[in-house]
């Protein structure tokens, strides 16, 4: 009510403005809230005056328009997408091509160049520089030169490696020439996962674009072996499909995303945060990012360490342990990434249903009884089957920490936080397998089984340390 004079006399009218906007209402729950947050500020309809009022102020007051949530990429929404996620897993399946190799390749390149057991394993532990460099360089390389820098440097890095290995050079060079492949991977790691990790239904895609990372590490064993023990080829003949992978890495890759320039990425950057820096040490040291960021980052390492030791020294351990011919020694390796393989595929869709959290904390210790039926039953097939089964249960474990990042962290830090912990896991396809092998050469390569369950019980632990997450909106 307002008392105002009128004319000679005092009457109390009630007027239709009369502050209407502080009557109470009911609560608006939070969906309720999104959905007029997403429409924008709002005026009564029925309101005739015209002046500013407090319902005014209070709306200046709400952020601008360039804060409002927007749809979600999807796979093919913006059309551009199509293209670009194509060569996407085109790049996946070169990266999953080139570690795969290494298992089948090590005890070759170990005769070629008379080498012990440590000093071949600085093969698995040269790409950690690469990786490591990947891991702090990612968000710069987006702000400075965005997609179209990561698309130029993962590809080129790749077949400029893979040329170097094709001449099989003196190994100090060798090893050079995978630290260069190291930090092609990682760029590619950290790039591409943080990109498609925040698209509609990014557990499938992630599941697919994983997957096909499996799919070339399957093909790459069976390659490598068909053409050393069938063809009587030497080792580095199999680089040469690999340079030719890699020169179609670059034309596709490169293409695609020529557009996708650093000034784009900034303007997208704005649109959810303040600045249009993403801050890798927001990321890294401002809790509650941070926690997230590292114990997400150390899950990778742990699960990538675990995935490419096994996928690595399996080959060496049927041979030497289990006493199998050297070409079904070498399918060993190929059924443990055609599990991985498949599991990515099928799992892929099963995760979301049953929420990322649990299906982890699930799939985990399935892997470690698997692992332990591996270990304590010393017969070749039963250890075959087995090995087949573990990739299959851990082949999701990537993109769910993936996923898991992009629903926990706010937006502006994704590019950083998940291109930091995918390239720093990366570095545990360097560091772990290089540890597995310096212990073999004092110890045996029998040790290879009771690292791999110590592995799956530490990032066990990681996991369950994330805080609880609820289903994502699509």
């Amino acid at each position: 009510m307002r008392v105002q004079q009128n004319g000679s006399s005092s009457t109390s009218v009630m007027e239709m403005e009369l502050e209407p906007v502080y009557m109470s209402s009911p609560p608006l729950d939070h969906d309720t809230k999104v959905h007029m947050s997403a429409r924008g500020p709002s005026r009564p309809a029925s309101s005739k005056h015209s002046g500013p009022t407090s319902f005014d102020q209070e709306t200046n007051s709400l952020p601008p328009p360039n804060m409002v949530a927007e749809v979600a990429q999807r796979w093919n929404y913006p059309r551009k997408n199509i293209p670009r996620v194509a060569s996407c897993f085109w790049s996946f399946t070169v990266m999953g091509s080139n570690d795969a190799a290494y298992g089948p390749l090590i005890p070759y390149i170990q005769a070629h160049y008379s080498l012990t057991y440590v000093v071949v394993s600085l093969i698995f532990l040269s790409p950690f520089v690469g990786y490591t460099a990947a891991a702090f360089l990612n968000n710069f390389i987006h702000l400075k030169l965005g997609q179209r820098g990561v698309a130029i440097l993962c590809s080129g890095c790749h077949l400029v490696a893979y040329i170097i290995i094709a001449v099989h050079p003196p190994y100090p060079v060798l090893v050079i020439s995978f630290m260069l492949a190291g930090f092609g991977n990682g760029i590619c790691d950290a790039g591409w996962n943080a990109w498609i990790g925040n698209m509609a239904r990014a557990n499938e895609l992630l599941g697919i674009l994983h997957g096909l990372y499996g799919a070339g590490a399957v093909l790459s064993p069976l390659i490598a072996t068909t053409m050393i023990t069938k063809a009587n080829l030497p080792w580095y003949a199999f680089y040469y499909l690999m340079i030719g992978m890699a020169a179609l890495e670059v034309v596709v890759s490169v293409s695609c995303f020529w557009t996708a320039t650093g000034r784009e990425y900034r303007e997208s950057l704005a649109k959810h945060s303040d600045s249009s820096k993403g801050s890798l040490k927001e990321a890294l040291l401002k809790n509650p990012g941070a926690r997230v960021t590292w114990l997400c980052a150390l899950f990778l390492l742990g699960y990538v360490g675990l995935e490419v030791a096994l996928g690595g020294w399996i080959v060496e351990f049927m041979i030497q342990v289990r006493k199998g011919a050297p070409f079904a020694s070498g399918m060993t390796a190929t059924g443990f990434w055609l599990g991985l393989t498949i599991g990515r595929f099928v799992l892929g869709f099963i995760t979301p249903k049953i929420g990322e959290k649990l299906a982890i904390t699930i799939y985990l210790p399935v892997t470690m009884g698997l692992e332990l039926l591996f270990w304590l039953v010393p017969q070749f097939y039963v250890s075959a089957v087995a090995v087949g089964l573990q990739g299959f249960f851990i082949g999701p474990l990537f993109p769910a920490a993936i996923v898991a990042m992009s629903k926990l962290l706010p937006r502006h830090l994704h590019v950083g936080a998940i291109g930091f912990a995918a390239a720093f896991g990366g570095s545990g396809a360097a560091v772990l397998p290089f540890a597995v092998g310096a212990i073999a050469q004092a110890k045996g390569v029998q040790v290879l089984q009771p690292i791999i369950l110590a592995l799956l019980g530490v990032i066990l632990i990681f996991w369950i340390g994330l805080p609880r997450m609820d289903k994502k909106r699509e």
